[in-house]
C-alpha cells in the first residue's frame, strides 16, 4: 500500500506518520487491497477543512475526517481495469485542530486519535459507510476490530 502524506500544518512528526502507515498498511492487508494500491492522506487545519466541508457537503463548519473515493462507479459510468494502472483508492483529509480537541475529549493521545481518524477514512474509501444504523454497526464494528488487531485500543 503507497500512501502520499501532505501535512499542510506542519505539525504531523515522523512518528505519527510511521504509525498511521502501518495501521493502515494493516488494515489494508486484513481487507485484502492489493499492495499495488494508492491513497494519499492530508492535514489540514479547521479552516481549511470546512472550506472543504461547505463546498463538497454543504456543511458550513469544521470535522474531524473527510474521504473522497475515486474508485466508486456512478450510474452509467464505465469502469476502466488496466494491468499497468495502479488501483488510486482515493484521499483522505484530516483535521489537525479537531483531532487535537477530540483527543482530549474522548481523555486517549493524539497518536491513537489520528490513527482512529485515518482509518476511519480507509473504510470510506473502501465503501463502508455510516448511512443507517446497520451500515453504521457494521462500519464501527470493523474499526474496533482493526484499532484492537493493530494494538491501537481505547484501554
Amino acid at each position: 500500500m503507497h500512501i502520499d502524506f501532505h501535512d499542510e500544518t506542519n505539525q504531523v512528526t515522523e512518528k505519527y506518520i510511521d504509525l498511521i502507515q502501518n495501521l493502515i498498511s494493516y488494515a489494508a492487508e486484513q481487507e485484502h487491497v492489493t499492495q499495488e494500491a494508492e491513497i494519499s492522506i492530508n492535514f489540514v487545519d479547521n479552516n481549511e477543512i470546512q472550506i472543504i466541508n461547505r463546498n463538497y457537503r454543504q456543511i458550513d463548519r469544521p470535522t474531524d475526517v473527510i474521504s473522497f473515493a475515486l474508485e466508486e462507479s456512478g450510474e452509467g459510468e464505465i469502469k476502466v481495469i488496466g494491468e499497468d494502472i495502479p488501483l488510486v483508492l482515493g484521499d483522505i483529509v484530516i483535521s489537525i485542530d479537531k483531532a487535537r480537541e477530540q483527543a482530549g475529549d474522548y481523555d486517549h493521545s493524539l497518536e491513537r486519535e489520528l490513527g482512529f481518524l485515518a482509518l476511519h477514512g480507509f473504510l470510506h474509501l473502501l465503501g463502508y459507510d455510516h448511512m443507517n444504523e446497520a451500515d453504521e454497526e457494521k462500519m464501527f464494528n470493523r474499526q474496533k476490530e482493526l484499532l484492537n488487531g493493530f494494538g491501537l485500543s481505547r484501554e
